[in-house]
C-alpha cells in the first residue's frame, strides 16, 4: 500500500506499470480481426483481448458482475458472455446502442439467418426503381448506382424486417458496409469527406454477401463455447444507470468519452441519414447529442454566459478551485482565436455529467468493487485539464475509497499538424470500491 497525498487515503494498488509503447489496450485497432467485435468499426473502443484478460483476472478475484455503463458497440459485453460471467451495460447513443444489441445476437441459429439474408439479397436485386429522398451527404458519398444497390437492400429488408434477430443482423449487415461501398473519404471519425476519394470500394451487393458470410462463421465459431450468461444492454443515461440494481456489480471496465472535443454524435452521420433517422447535421442535436455526457462544444452552445454558475455546482466540490482557474483561462485563451469554441463550458459540463456518473456507480456497486476507466487527458488550445487526476478525486468524493493511474501510451507526440504541442497520455484510472 501507498500513501496517496491528493486524496489523502491508501491506495490498494500495486504500482502502475511504465508505459509501454507497444501497449494497444487502450485502442480499437486489434478488435478489427476478432470474431463478432469485428462485425461493425466502431474507433471509440478498447482492446476486446484486455477486456478478456481482466475479466479472467477478476473472475478468480470473485468478481463476476460485470457492467459497462458506456458499452459502445458491447466490447465488455461480449467478453462478459466469452468469459462466463453476468454483464450488464449502459449505452445512452441510440444507434450505437442498436449496433451492440444486433452484435449481442451472435448465438443466432448461422444457417437460418443466412437463408434470411439470402431472401433479402434476392428480393434487392429484383428492384428496379431509382433511389429518393435521400439527403444530400448520401448523395455526394454514394454514386448513382451504388446508391440504387445500397437503396435496394434497404427497401428489401425494410419489406420484412419484424425485430427478429436475424432481421436485427440484416440490419447491421446493411449499416456496416456502407462505408466500404463510399468512394469518397468516410473517415472513421466523425468527419465524411466527400471531395476525397479512395483507392478501392466495394459493389454494395458484394459487399453485404460477404459481410453475411463473415457473420454466419463468427457465429459458428463462437457457438462452439456456451455463454451461461446472456448479457444485457440498456438505451439510458449513464448519469442515471437506472435499469442496474443497487449494490449489484462487482467490475466496472469502461472508456468515458474522452474531454477532447469529438462529437460522438457526429460518427454516425452517414449511417443515420442512410437509414433516414436525421437529414443533415442540424438533427443531430435532438436525435442523438441530447442524450449523450458533454464531451464537446456542440453540447453546450445553450450553456453560454453560465460558466461561473455550473462551477458553483455542488457536484464539482472537490475540484473547484483546479477546474474553475482551468475553465476561466480557457474562457479568455478563446478570444484569441478565430473559432472562439466554448473549452471552457465543455470541460465544466464533462466533468460536472462524470461526478454524476461517479455517484451513480456507487449506487449500483458493492464495497469490494473494483472500477477501470481507460482515459485520456486533453489540453484544449493548450491548456492542460488532468482529467484522470480529477476523474479520480471525483470517484472517492462520490464514496469510492480510492484510486490510482496507470499510463499506457504517450498521445500527440506527432506534431505535425497539431494545434498545441501539449504531452498527453492515455491509460488506465483505477478504482477501488
Amino acid at each position: 500500500m501507498t500513501y496517496n497525498q491528493q486524496t489523502g487515503q491508501l491506495d490498494l494498488f500495486d504500482q502502475p506499470k511504465v508505459a509501454n509503447k507497444a501497449d494497444k489496450s487502450s485502442t480499437f485497432s486489434d478488435n478489427l480481426s476478432l470474431p463478432i467485435h469485428r462485425w461493425f468499426r466502431y474507433s471509440a473502443g478498447f482492446s476486446a483481448n484486455w477486456v478478456k484478460e481482466l475479466i479472467a483476472r477478476e473472475k478468480s478475484n470473485g468478481r463476476s458482475n460485470v457492467l459497462d455503463p458506456f458499452a459502445g458497440s458491447a466490447t465488455v459485453l461480449l467478453e462478459a458472455e466469452f468469459g462466463g460471467v453476468k454483464g450488464k451495460g449502459v449505452e445512452a447513443h441510440p444507434f450505437i446502442s442498436r449496433v451492440g444489441r444486433a452484435k449481442m445476437l451472435w448465438k443466432t441459429d448461422p444457417l437460418a439467418f443466412k437463408e434470411y439474408a439470402a431472401t433479402i439479397l434476392e428480393e434487392a436485386r429484383s428492384f428496379s426503381s431509382e433511389p429518393f429522398d435521400y439527403p444530400e451527404l448520401i448523395k455526394k458519398c454514394f454514386p448513382g448506382p451504388i446508391l440504387q444497390q445500397l437503396d435496394a437492400l434497404k427497401k428489401a429488408w425494410l419489406s420484412s424486417a419484424d425485430d427478429s434477430a436475424s432481421s436485427e443482423l440484416v440490419w447491421l449487415a446493411l449499416v456496416s458496409i456502407l462505408r466500404e461501398c463510399s468512394p469518397v473519404g468516410t473517415a472513421q471519425w466523425q468527419y465524411v469527406l466527400p471531395k476525397k476519394a479512395k483507392a478501392k470500394t466495394k459493389k454494395p451487393f458484394e459487399a453485404y454477401w460477404g459481410k453475411i458470410n463473415l457473420m454466419a462463421h463468427d457465429m459458428m465459431i463462437c457457438q462452439r463455447q456456451k455463454s451461461l450468461h446472456p448479457a444485457i444492454l440498456y438505451q439510458e443515461d449513464a448519469r442515471e444507470c437506472s435499469s442496474i440494481g443497487d449494490s449489484s456489480i462487482d467490475l466496472v471496465i469502461t472508456s468515458p468519452p474522452y474531454a477532447n472535443n469529438y462529437d460522438y454524435a457526429d460518427a454516425t452521420r452517414l449511417e443515420m441519414a442512410f437509414l433516414g433517422e436525421i437529414q443533415g447535421w442540424g438533427d443531430l442535436q435532438a436525435a442523438v447529442r441530447k442524450h449523450l455526457v458533454s464531451s464537446c462544444t456542440q453540447h453546450v452552445s445553450k450553456l453560454k454566459g453560465h460558466l461561473d454558475e455550473m462551477l458553483s455546482s455542488e457536484l464539482l466540490l472537490p475540484i473547484r478551485d483546479e477546474i474553475s482557474n482551468s475553465c476561466h483561462k480557457l474562457e479568455k485563451e478563446k478570444l484569441n482565436h478565430g473559432g472562439k469554441k466554448d473549452y471552457d463550458l465543455m470541460v465544466c459540463a464533462y466533468f460536472s455529467d462524470l461526478a454524476q456518473v461517479w455517484r451513480a456507480l456507487r449506487r449500483v456497486t458493492t464495497p469490494e468493487s473494483l472500477v477501470c476507466f481507460v482515459v485520456g487527458d486533453s489540453a484544449p488550445y493548450g491548456i492542460y485539464v488532468p482529467v484522470e487526476r480529477w476523474l479520480g478525486e471525483l470517484a472517492v468524493a462520490a464514496g469510492f475509497k480510492s484510486f490510482l493511474f496507470e499510463k499506457t501510451r504517450d498521445r500527440n507526440v506527432k506534431w505535425k499538424n497539431r494545434k498545441h504541442r501539449v504531452p498527453l497520455q492515455e491509460g488506465r484510472l483505477w478504482v477501488k470500491g
